[in-house]
């Protein structure tokens, strides 16, 4: 560090850092820190150099730990970062270009020191590190101004009132990426935590009043994917020798600030180039499900969660009601927009789920939209292409379906939609087909992968769950989509035939051999038979609310009506099965996406910062949240 260029192998040894990590004091007055903080540095792209950057600075970040409450160094650096902090804004309208790149030095050192410090202590011992100053060895002020509280206020004041410019953009990522490090406690723990320094912060206090107006910040990043300033956009003129204080936005803050890559540790999955493609957008949106999944304080529910539960369209005149805090307004049409195109990743399509689960003013103007199938064909194909998803991914994308599906308008809507070639579907060649028959055949599909591959229970539930909410509304089928649900029926049976001739047999053979344990058949059996039943409901509803609009399915029962002989005898289906072949009235059921509990969402979010987020690394060794194998 300092005001010549420096590289990963150089840091143990940087006369910089030592005197900052070192016994001796220095005031945040002293002009060490104007030297300190004027560095170019050449960026690592990927995460192995991540992890030597890590391995190169951890000798320093420990003396630091040791050193600092004799010295007070790491406060007198946070004072320095916000003194500086408060002619930012300033400065961004002067152009000021020195100025922002040593404040964007602070605050990255500060958040490359302050995960260490999270990783290497408790959050008591690393509260305790913000109150050390340099008036004798091992002192602290405990009625001092609480510096980490306002570390944290003066990262939301940045994010939320800095005008995001070329010349600001990598400080707001960087002030993004500090605020999901600090929140990264929950990533050496087991358990979900419930009682933390962020409840103590970030839910009571300086930083209350700055709820709604951050998580309107965040969604709007997110929604106008600012991507990082072009390399030919130069901060300062270069220099030829490569040194000094002179280098070009590309060369010098872009890459001084390590945001424009994968970070999560070795062997991590490396995120999309559309994650990347806008680092900015890509952290707030991190940042935005880390807050909305904070568990409630002891004392007060989570703001943060309350904000995205409650916020509204600009378009919307009604006042809010007085019993709602943190509420503020966003273009809905912009935010559909962008969830419409950011799909293909984990963190967005969490985004929408949340929203659609917790947000009615949200999912109410989804369900209105007439053009649902711009939202409607990424979520069928992150399911078509399950194969290469995350089992999480794939959840999610199942209970969004699920969440539209409860509504019949939806329901009656997706059939009225037609769509001409779609490429990613190769099963067949559809020239045209109607929304609805679509998601019929992906979901179907999705439920045949799973019989032969992953065998998940939940899996099945909720896909036959979204089809037997569609099926009253179920309209003009595709001939194709109509044999797909009959050859599933046939599949189904096959294998409880099957299942249930090995189990006739193995009961057979316990007779002469006493000694040998039977498989559990029974438990498979069940499985099976509750996926049949659900199967014939769908197909039963389909009937009674809708046989003379499906021509298609009618004759595709017919053709297979063999199938359904066996079930007519057997004591599990005989009541469905005379529904069915005496078409009796109307059926009424619905089936409503279960609440998922925090100890899923939490370790899913973190495991998308861990795998997703730029600018930090955390050693895999260290994680205590959730297994680094999963997918």
């Amino acid at each position: 560090m300092g005001s010549n260029s420096s590289r990963i192998g150089d840091l143990p040894k940087n006369e910089y850092l030592k005197k900052l990590s070192g016994t001796e004091s220095v005031s945040e007055n002293d002009p060490f820190w104007n030297q300190l903080l004027s560095f170019s540095f050449p960026a690592p792209t990927s995460s192995t150099e991540l992890k030597l950057l890590e391995e190169a600075t951890i000798s320093v970040c420990r003396s630091l730990v040791e050193n600092n409450p004799r010295t007070g160094n790491l406060g007198a650096l946070i004072k320095v970062f916000l003194s500086r902090t408060k002619e930012l804004k300033l400065s961004a309208e002067c152009q000021n270009h020195i100025f922002i790149w040593q404040t964007h030095n602070a605050l990255f050192i500060i958040c490359c020191l302050l995960k260490v410090f999270i990783c290497e202590m408790s959050e008591e011992e690393l509260q305790l590190h913000f109150t050390y100053e340099e008036k004798s060895p091992g002192s602290y002020s405990s009625d001092s101004e609480d510096l980490l509280e306002e570390l944290l206020c003066c990262l939301m004041q940045l994010i939320t009132d800095i005008p995001l410019l070329d010349i600001t953009y990598e400080i707001s990522v960087e002030a993004v990426s500090t605020m999901v490090v600090f929140l990264s406690c929950q990533l050496f723990h087991k358990e979900v935590l419930r009682q933390s320094i962020s409840h103590k912060y970030l839910m009571r206090g300086r930083c209350l009043p700055y709820t709604s107006k951050l998580v309107k910040t965040l969604l709007y990043n997110f929604i106008r994917q600012e991507k990082p300033p072009p390399p030919g956009t130069h901060v300062l003129p270069q220099q030829s020798d490569g040194g000094g204080l002179l280098y070009g936005l590309a060369s010098g803050v872009a890459t001084g600030l390590w945001t424009v890559f994968t970070l999560g540790g070795v062997g991590s999955k490396v995120a999309a180039a559309s994650e990347l493609s806008s680092p900015l957008a890509n952290q707030s949106l991190l940042l935005l499900l880390v807050l909305a999944n904070l568990t409630d304080a002891a004392d007060a529910p989570n703001p943060y969660r309350q904000a995205i539960m409650s916020f509204k369209n600009t378009q919307d005149s009604s006042p809010f009601p007085s019993s709602i805090p943190h509420a503020f307004q966003i273009n809905f049409n912009s935010l559909y927009m962008a969830l419409c195109e950011q799909q293909t990743s984990d963190q967005a399509t969490l985004l929408l789920y949340t929203l659609l689960h917790q947000n009615s003013n949200i999912r109410t103007y989804m369900l209105a939209r007439t053009d649902m199938e711009n939202l409607v064909l990424p979520i069928l194909e992150i399911l078509y292409h399950v194969e290469e998803r995350n089992s999480h991914h794939v959840y999610m994308a199942l209970i969004i379906l699920l969440i539209l599906t409860e509504d019949d308008g939806f329901n009656r809507s997706i059939h009225e939609v037609m769509l001409k070639n779609i490429t990613w579907y190769s099963e067949r060649v559809l020239t045209e087909i109607s929304l609805g028959s679509l998601l019929i055949l992906v979901v179907i599909r999705t439920i045949q992968y799973n019989m032969t591959r992953t065998r998940d229970k939940y899996l099945h539930t909720n896909c036959l769950a979204a089809l037997a909410n569609m099926s009253a509304q179920f309209r003009s089928l595709h001939q194709y989509a109509a044999q797909r649900i009959v050859s599933l029926f046939s599949l189904l049976s096959k294998k409880h035939n099957k299942v249930l001739e090995q189990a006739t047999q193995s009961l057979r053979g316990s007779l002469s051999s006493s000694d040998v344990p039977l498989p559990d058949y029974a438990q498979d059996l069940n499985v099976i038979e509750e996926v049949i039943r659900m199967m014939l409901e769908i197909i039963n509803s389909c009937l009674t609310n809708s046989l003379h609009h499906n021509p298609n399915l009618v004759y595709a029962l017919l053709y297979k009506r063999d199938l359904f002989e066996q079930f007519r005898t057997h004591p599990s289906f005989q009541d469905i099965m005379q529904n069915i072949d005496l078409k009796f009235p109307e059926l009424k059921f619905k089936y409503v996406e279960e609440e998922q509990p925090e100890e899923f969402f939490i370790p899913y979010v973190w495991s998308l910062v861990y795998n997703s987020a730029v600018g930090v690394y955390w050693n895999p060794q260290d994680i205590q949240l959730f297994t680094m194998d999963s997918d």
